[in-house]
C-alpha cells in the first residue's frame, strides 16, 4: 500500500546496449584496465544520472550502466568528475608553463650580460696582467644567482609537468655495524 507521498521512481536510462561489461573493459599490453570511448561516454552519463537522482546507489548504477559492481561504477563516477576538471587544469598548466618560460627566458638573458663590481658606486677598476690595461672588475655573483634562477625553473618544470620519477629504494640483508678506532679484542 502507498501514501502517495513517496518519491517517484527514477526511469531507467537507456540500456548499455549490446555491450557487456566484459566488452566495455579493454586491456593494455600490460592487461591493466583502460579507458575507452564508450566507458568514457558511460562514465558521463552515469554521473549525470547520479546528479539528477542524487538517492541513486552505485550498485543501482552499476545495474543501470553495465558496470560491473558497485566498486566499478564509483570509480567510474570518479573517472568523470576528473574529466570535467581536466580542462581547466589544463589551462592552469599552460598559464604556469608560461609564465616559467618568462623567468627561464629572462635567467638566460642574465646569464648571457656582462657584470661588473661596484663599490659605493663606482666600478671597482684592476690592472689585467696579460694587458697591462685597468679594465672592469667582472663580478660573477649575478651570474650564479641567475644559474641558480634557471635550475629553480627546470625544477617547477619537472614538478608541474610531472616529470620527476620517485626513487626507488631496494632494501635487503641486515645491517652490520663497525666501530672504528676500537680494537674488537677490547670488547670482549
Amino acid at each position: 500500500m502507498t501514501t502517495g507521498n513517496e518519491p517517484p521512481v527514477p526511469a531507467a536510462p537507456e540500456p548499455p546496449g549490446p555491450d557487456t561489461p566484459d566488452t566495455l573493459r579493454q586491456r593494455d599490453g600490460r592487461g591493466r584496465f583502460t579507458r575507452s570511448i564508450k566507458t568514457a561516454r558511460r562514465d558521463a552519463a552515469a554521473a549525470d544520472y547520479l546528479a539528477e537522482h542524487p538517492g541513486t546507489s552505485y550498485r543501482q548504477l552499476a545495474q543501470l550502466f553495465g558496470y560491473y559492481d558497485h566498486k566499478d561504477a564509483r570509480i567510474g563516477i570518479e573517472q568523470a568528475k576528473a574529466d570535467v576538471a581536466r580542462p581547466a587544469v589544463t589551462k592552469l598548466i599552460a598559464t604556469e608553463s608560461e609564465e616559467l618560460d618568462i623567468l627561464y627566458a629572462e635567467a638566460c638573458a642574465i646569464l648571457q650580460r656582462n657584470h661588473v663590481t661596484v663599490s659605493h658606486g663606482r666600478i671597482v677598476m684592476w690592472r689585467n696582467p696579460d694587458t697591462g690595461q685597468e679594465e672592469p672588475l667582472p663580478d660573477d655573483g649575478p651570474k650564479l644567482q641567475a644559474i641558480r634562477v634557471a635550475l629553480d625553473v627546470r625544477k617547477a618544470y619537472q614538478d608541474l609537468w610531472g616529470l620527476k620519477q620517485p626513487n626507488k629504494v631496494e632494501h635487503s640483508g641486515g645491517v652490520k655495524y663497525e666501530i672504528i678506532g676500537v680494537d674488537p679484542q677490547d670488547l670482549v
